[in-house]
C-alpha cells in the first residue's frame, strides 16, 4: 500500500467518514461517480415557476372558489330579502285582516284589557317611532285579535293609524306584533291604543 493510500485510510478510520478507496494494482487512487437515483430533484423545478399544467389547475381551482363564495354571498342576500319581503307581506295581510274585522266594531272593543303597549327605542327601528304590541288570550278558547293603534300629534289629533293582528291565538299565549308609524322622523307622535277586538 503506497504512503498517499495509508494516510487516506487513516484519515477515514479518524474520522469515521467510512471513505473507501481503491485497492488495485495502480497508484491512481479513484472512486466511483455518484450515480443518479431516480429521486434526484430535477433542476427544473428549482426556476421559481411551477409547470404550467400546475398553475392553470390553481388558478382554476381559484376562479371557482371565487365564484362559489360570490355565489354563496348572493344566495344569502337572496334568502334574506325574501325573508324580509315575506315577512312585511304576512303583517301587511294581518293588518288587513285586523282593519276588516274592526270596520264594524263599535266603542273600543272587547279585548283592549287583553292587550299591552311598549314603544321601541328608535335607536332600534332605525329611526322609526315603533310600538311593540303585546297581545294575550287570556280566555279558555282559541281566539283571534284585531287591534287599532292610532299615533296623535302634539295636539291630541290623530294622524295615522295603524292595525295588527294575532290569528288563532291558544289560551294563555302571548303574540307580539310591532305597529310602525310611517310619518316622517320628526314627527313628535304618541301612540294609543284605539280598538282590540277578539273574535
Amino acid at each position: 500500500m503506497s504512503r498517499h493510500r495509508a494516510l487516506v485510510a487513516t484519515l477515514s478510520l479518524a474520522l469515521g467518514t467510512g471513505v473507501l478507496v481503491s485497492c488495485g494494482d495502480s497508484d491512481q487512487d479513484t472512486a466511483p461517480s455518484p450515480r443518479p437515483t431516480s429521486s434526484s430533484p430535477d433542476a427544473a423545478s428549482f426556476s421559481g415557476a411551477p409547470p404550467s399544467a400546475l398553475a392553470s389547475q390553481a388558478a382554476s381551482a381559484i376562479a371557482s372558489a371565487h365564484a362559489s363564495a360570490s355565489a354563496a354571498a348572493s344566495s344569502a342576500s337572496a334568502r334574506a330579502s325574501e325573508f324580509e319581503a315575506s315577512v312585511e307581506a304576512e303583517a301587511a295581510r294581518a293588518g288587513a285582516a285586523a282593519e276588516k274585522e274592526l270596520k264594524n266594531v263599535k266603542g273600543r272593543g272587547n279585548a283592549v284589557s287583553d292587550v299591552g303597549m311598549k314603544g321601541l327605542p328608535r335607536a332600534e327601528t332605525s329611526g322609526l317611532l315603533a310600538v311593540l304590541v303585546t297581545i294575550t288570550n287570556k280566555t279558555d278558547r282559541t281566539a283571534s285579535y284585531a287591534v287599532q293603534i292610532d299615533f296623535e300629534d302634539t295636539n291630541g289629533k290623530v294622524v295615522e293609524t295603524r292595525f295588527v293582528g294575532a290569528e288563532d291565538l291558544e289560551p294563555g299565549k302571548q303574540e307580539q306584533p310591532i305597529a310602525f308609524s310611517r310619518l316622517p322622523q320628526d314627527a313628535e307622535l304618541t301612540p294609543r291604543l284605539a280598538k282590540a277586538q277578539r273574535y
